[in-house]
């Protein structure tokens, strides 16, 4: 199967482009930063305001907020204008960062996090809508690696600028950064002019689909996480808290087939190109985010590194995802066929997280095999924006940017709520506590064999989502 996208002849003036790319690269340097920017404080915070094991909620309740907005925000700035859309999720992303800043214990910060999820599900959808309402398809690979950079660098510098604060000041600094560029960000998105809304006959907002997407989602995420050492696998709880999500998630699917305007963009995951594309993205956002989040982790904790050093040690993965992402844009503004790169970048980030689970780690080796994963996963996220955008349209920008936003979150949120699952399930919190506050030799034995099958376990999901991109059919721009 082929699928020819839409094109347009108007070429974008590189003032109009670079009007645009000042007005956006803040609110996604700001959506990707604060997906990561806590893996490397998230020792320091437990210290301070306790609970290590639950600490994972402070990035699991960002994410999944983030998740159940990103289709909403999809439909809302289609509906009635993608800017305001951004706009609102800018105010929401920074009272929510404020709420973080005063955080006084552990689940104070997590129920802050929500809030701030749910503005920052808002600010990568609407930012990648209005890129696809003023950039024609054919030139988007063109200016993609741009935000693509802006994207992989926020994302992997977060645990980087999160160890550098947090090693020199308080990790309250992290959150309160974000007021004044939020405020700096809705200056320059109000200098673009108002978007167009494009409102469909009989199109409503399908609350119920929204309350039932988050109970399920929220549902599934929670079993993930306390299941395995909360309760057993096997206990009533697991079994009522499993069986729920799965009925919330059946009566969720059921009720959005019947609608013709549904909450989720399943008109769009009708189409073999996307949901084929989605489904690889859900896979590498799982298998990148578990590495993001808990590389940092393993260091200080099996290693006896502090924040800056475990920070520093991303950016080889860093250097990798830009680089990765770069080219990808150049080749595919050549060839035009966005479908290519992923099927052979995740085999080589696969082969490196492999790498990672199996070979004995020193620094050295860490940043090479992060730089080889970098350069794989680098493919995926310019391709999968372009490739979904093109094949969705211009009347659907704004629920094909949710589209992809969702299948990241989705996978993102997954991968640190299964993968830390593993983790803190196959360590007793003795163990933990003794790691974190400097332990003997076979704690730290313990300790590090389970981060090891993690990486592992990343590797062969990574392998999974280069085998499931083959599938996407051919898509030219």
């Amino acid at each position: 199967m082929q699928v020819q996208a839409d094109s347009a002849e108007a070429r974008v003036p590189l003032g109009v482009f670079v009007r645009l790319f000042t007005a956006v690269m803040l609110p996604i340097f700001l959506a990707a930063v604060d997906q990561t920017l806590l893996a490397t404080a998230t020792p320091a915070i437990a210290r301070e305001l306790g609970d290590l094991r639950d600490s994972a909620w402070i990035a699991v309740g960002y994410l999944l907020a983030s998740t159940i907005m990103a289709p909403l925000y999809g439909r809302l700035g289609d509906r009635y204008g993608r800017r305001d859309a951004l706009l609102a999720a800018l105010a929401l992303f920074a009272l929510g960062s404020l709420a973080c800043t005063a955080a006084g214990g552990m689940w104070w910060l997590v129920g802050a996090r929500v809030l701030q999820g749910l503005g920052g599900g808002g600010l990568m959808v609407m930012c990648q809508a209005l890129i696809g309402e003023i950039v024609p398809p054919r030139q988007r690979p063109r200016f993609q690696a741009w935000f693509g950079i802006v994207f992989v660098l926020a994302s992997v510098a977060g645990p980087v600028l999160g160890g550098l604060v947090v090693s020199r000041w308080s990790w309250r600094w992290l959150f309160a950064a974000n007021l004044p560029l939020a405020a700096l960000a809705a200056w320059r998105v109000l200098r673009l002019p108002r978007s167009e809304g494009h409102v469909q006959p009989g199109q409503g907002h399908d609350a119920a689909g929204v309350v039932l997407f988050a109970a399920s989602a929220a549902l599934a995420l929670l079993w993930l996480t306390l299941a395995g050492h909360r309760f057993a696998w096997a206990s009533l709880p697991s079994v009522a808290m499993a069986g729920a999500a799965l009925l919330l998630g059946w009566m969720l699917l059921r009720r959005e087939r019947a609608l013709a305007h549904p909450f989720l963009p399943l008109e769009l995951l009708r189409q073999p190109p996307i949901a084929w594309c989605s489904a690889t993205v859900v896979l590498f956002a799982a298998s990148l985010f578990a590495l993001v989040f808990f590389l940092p982790v393993y260091v200080q904790l099996g290693r006896h590194g502090n924040a800056a050093d475990a920070g520093l040690l991303l950016l080889p993965l860093t250097v990798g995802l830009v680089l990765g992402s770069n080219a990808t844009g150049r080749l595919v503004a050549r060839s035009g066929r966005p479908d290519v790169p992923p099927r052979y970048g995740l085999v080589l980030a696969g082969g490196a997280m492999l790498a990672l689970g199996v070979v004995p780690i020193g620094g050295v080796r860490i940043g090479a095999l992060g730089l080889l994963a970098g350069l794989g996963f680098g493919t995926v996220m310019p391709t999968s924006q372009l490739l979904i955008q093109a094949v969705a349209g211009r009347s659907r920008l704004g629920a094909a940017a949710a589209t992809v936003s969702l299948a990241r979150s989705t996978g993102a949120s997954l991968g640190t709520a299964v993968f830390g699952a593993l983790v803190f399930g196959l360590v007793s919190s003795a163990d933990l506590q003794a790691a974190l506050h400097g332990g003997d030799a076979a704690v730290l034995g313990r300790v590090t064999h389970a981060f090891h099958l993690a990486f592992a376990a990343a590797g062969a999901l990574t392998l999974v989502a280069a085998a499931l991109s083959t599938r996407v059919p051919k898509v030219e721009i």
